[in-house]
């Protein structure tokens, strides 16, 4: 176990509203990988913004690492694309800019590292980052294995004991199957202790997400009712306006269940379906998120297509224009069976959740972006209002939503003025924007500032990666073994195939619409 400094003993995200968010440690954040678009779309000015807040100190720097040749002007001059111009000018972003340094070599160059060595002394000397490290894998995840073993090699990992500290930040994805995840797994352990591991995964960065634990235990009112007693069924959507945009060569090796359900979707439904836990320390909270994942009911791959449901989008119209089909996509193989839509059903055989189903889902070129939670409540016991249709009658739906309107919804009925009893069915909303007046931080913001002060609660643990892999490898594998089975279709902009819809309708529910 590494040292743990005091700046690490710090809040925690679910206690901001009742204590003061404090500045990280002096520290270096080496960003592999830093002449791409993550760099400066998200991670410059995500440290940026922190900055802005007095949430990192003046005694910090961020180094890039890539294989392009630049200078240190030259890799400044790169990051101000995504910064607005007002704040470009102002003495925050140049004390920051200058912060910014880059050096050039081949991931599996070792004499790259030793630069890399000399180049974090110097920094440490004019500085003040006082030898604590933030490593960043912005690369492709071919890379991942190579340069930890040579960060390993070049004893650039603080040992168990010292008095600095180092951290290492993985982007998603965390293998391609239980496999891979395993064998890349135990690479980064050979050179890393898991409490110096932090695997991203933005999603859990979105403030409804967050929000999840404080809804559900900082009221007394909805806790009793989260169970089998009074919920019918849960729903989980993510579904996406874009097409593979110029990810095609990517994404055909992956598809929607590896892209999303593996990693964003099974987090948010661990959090939905997790039991209290006894404090908010970050392993105690992965740990309740551990056991859901355990106890999913895992399906052999025989009955795989009984609760799965894959399809492609084909050609359609999305806002009005014309959308090409997922084949005809640049970089995507013309007779790919890659899925581009993927719904699940999965039952949580515990003793809160046995017997609810949760229906998840994720697909690109659907009707609408949205992603959300919906908690479907059981209908009432006794129709009451017999002058009432009974298919008017809705159930009660809570819902989470996450992107892009970030908010809470509740779903009830309420008596329309009259002398005659007419129910009308309405929403309860609650808007963060409208709410707070506050700009939400970005997640990317959230997640590194979490990192550099060493709350790892937001960040997936070894066996929940695993544990995740493991319950979708039988569909994986039911999906690899029917190739010969026909793919089915679904028009770009519309609500998805109509084979998601079976799933669902044979024990007498639906899909919320898009």
């Amino acid at each position: 176990m590494t040292s743990v400094s005091q700046s690490e003993m710090l809040v925690n995200p679910l206690r901001e509203g009742l204590e003061v968010v404090r500045s990280a440690d002096p520290c270096v954040v080496v960003i592999f990988g830093a002449s791409g678009d993550l760099t400066k779309r998200k991670l410059i000015p995500a440290l940026f913004s922190l900055v802005e807040q007095h949430l990192i100190p003046s005694a910090f720097a961020v180094l890039g690492v890539a294989r392009r040749p630049m200078s240190h002007e030259e890799f400044r001059a790169t990051q101000r694309e995504f910064i607005d111009a007002e704040r470009l000018e102002t003495e925050v972003w140049k004390s920051f800019e200058s912060s910014l340094f880059y050096i050039p070599f081949d991931f599996s160059d070792a004499s790259g590292y030793q630069k890399l060595t000399e180049e974090l002394q110097k920094i440490d000397q004019e500085r003040g980052t006082l030898n604590n490290r933030l490593y960043y894998l912005s690369t492709p995840p071919t890379a991942y294995s190579e340069i930890i073993k040579q960060l390993g090699a070049a004893h650039l990992v603080a040992a168990p004991g010292e008095k600095y500290w180092t951290r290492i930040i993985i982007e998603k994805p965390f293998g391609h199957d239980l496999e891979s995840a395993h064998a890349l797994n135990a690479g980064v352990n050979a050179v890393f202790n898991e409490n110096q591991v932090y695997r991203i995964d933005h999603y859990l960065g979105k403030e409804t997400v967050q929000n999840i634990l404080v809804f559900r235990f900082a009221n007394g009112i909805f806790e009793p009712l989260w169970n089998r007693r009074y919920v019918d069924h849960v729903q989980i959507t993510v579904a996406e306006t874009l097409g593979v945009e110029h990810r095609g060569s990517y994404y055909d090796g992956a598809g929607a269940a590896r892209d999303m359900v593996q990693n964003h979707i099974l987090q948010v439904l661990s959090l939905v379906a997790m039991e209290p836990p006894i404090s908010l320390e970050a392993d105690t909270i992965r740990d309740e998120k551990s056991k859901v994942l355990r106890a999913i009911r895992r399906i052999p791959p025989q009955d795989a297509f009984k609760y799965s449901v894959r399809a492609q989008y084909g050609r359609g119209f999305i806002t009005g224009e014309t959308a090409a089909a997922y084949r005809e996509e640049e970089d995507v193989n013309p007779q790919s069976k890659t899925e581009t839509y993927a719904a699940f059903k999965f039952y949580i055989d515990n003793w809160r959740w046995a017997g609810v189903p949760f229906y998840v889902r994720s697909g690109k070129r659907l009707a609408k972006r949205v992603s959300e939670v919906a908690i479907q409540f059981k209908t009432v016991p006794h129709l009451l209002f017999e002058q009432t249709a009974a298919d008017q009658l809705e159930p009660n739906v809570l819902v989470l939503k996450i992107q892009p309107d970030e908010g809470i919804t509740l779903r009830f009925g309420a008596k329309l003025p009259g002398q005659s009893i007419h129910i009308r069915w309405v929403n309860m909303d609650f808007r963060y924007g409208a709410s707070f007046g506050v700009k939400t931080p970005e997640a990317y913001e959230r997640l590194i500032h979490d990192c550099l002060i060493g709350d790892a609660t937001l960040f997936s643990r070894r066996d929940t990666v695993e544990q995740a892999w493991n319950l979708l490898m039988p569909f994986l594998i039911a999906w690899q073994q029917s190739k010969e089975r026909e793919l089915p279709q679904y028009e770009a902009g519309s609500q998805g195939p109509s084979e998601a819809e079976a799933l669902l309708s044979a024990e007498g529910r639906k899909w919320r619409r898009i």
